[in-house]
């Protein structure tokens, strides 16, 4: 299998070429109070994880709740002001530093179509940053649900079909082996990791999957997966 016999490269968008982590790490940090920035990654991740569940809402206006949830639970500034401003900041989360680059190089060669769990609102946000690189974008506004519900992976394929591409076509690309690799790969995608937390401790401030699901391609960043790419295709044409 080569990854330059498929056509649509589909993305998760949220901790694959946004970095929530770092978003909420830093929001918390610097909006919680004395307690919140001498907090460490896992006191934040925890209960952000804890009240990401229970306000599981679109996450342009959901997210003050979050705080809200967190704060309480750990002690940290719990007002609505502060609150506020975390929403505010989770629109501003940053790309990874390979995320516009790579976005650029692949649009070269494939459709590029976003697969997120962040609504319209916030997602407009996101491609902002990522400085639009998307043909096509599925949102939780679209499909009325959230990954790992199966029903968003159903949703895109029977979309990119309506644009005449084939489920064989389509590689999935994403960081996280809860909301994407696992239901993904059960849903007949060929998948490609990004491990994006390679050599760090845990899931961060993604849920624990059940199992590892071994996806078909495996790569730490994106910069690598664009640099794979243009690596075969260099050799098919060396042999042209």
């Amino acid at each position: 299998m080569k990854l330059s016999q498929f056509k649509v490269l589909t993305f998760d968008v949220v901790g694959t070429l946004i970095d929530f982590e770092t978003g909420v790490l830093n929001a918390v940090r610097a909006l919680g109070g004395p307690k919140a920035a001498a907090a460490s990654d896992d006191d934040i991740f925890e209960p952000y994880k804890r009240g990401r569940d229970k306000f599981y809402g679109r996450s342009s206006f959901a997210m003050k709740d979050v705080y809200l949830s967190l704060a309480a639970e750990r002690g940290f500034q719990n007002d609505e002001a502060t609150a506020e401003a975390f929403q505010l900041a989770v629109l501003r989360w940053p790309a990874f530093a390979d995320s516009v680059d790579a976005l650029r190089r692949l649009r070269k060669n494939f459709r590029l179509v976003a697969m997120t769990n962040a609504d319209r609102t916030a997602f407009s946000a996101y491609s902002a940053t990522l400085e639009n690189p998307f043909h096509d974008s599925v949102t939780c506004d679209e499909t009325g649900c959230a990954k790992p519900d199966p029903r968003f992976f159903a949703f895109n394929k029977g979309r990119q079909s309506a644009h005449g591409f084939r489920q064989s076509e389509i590689l999935h690309v994403a960081q996280s082996q809860y909301h994407d690799i696992g239901v993904a790969k059960a849903e007949g995608y060929t998948t490609c990791w990004i491990e994006r937390r390679q050599g760090l401790k845990g899931f961060g401030g993604t849920p624990d999957p059940k199992v590892l699901t071994k996806p078909d391609f495996h790569f730490s960043t994106l910069k690598q997966l664009a640099d794979a790419v243009d690596a075969e295709l260099h050799t098919s044409r060396a042999a042209a």
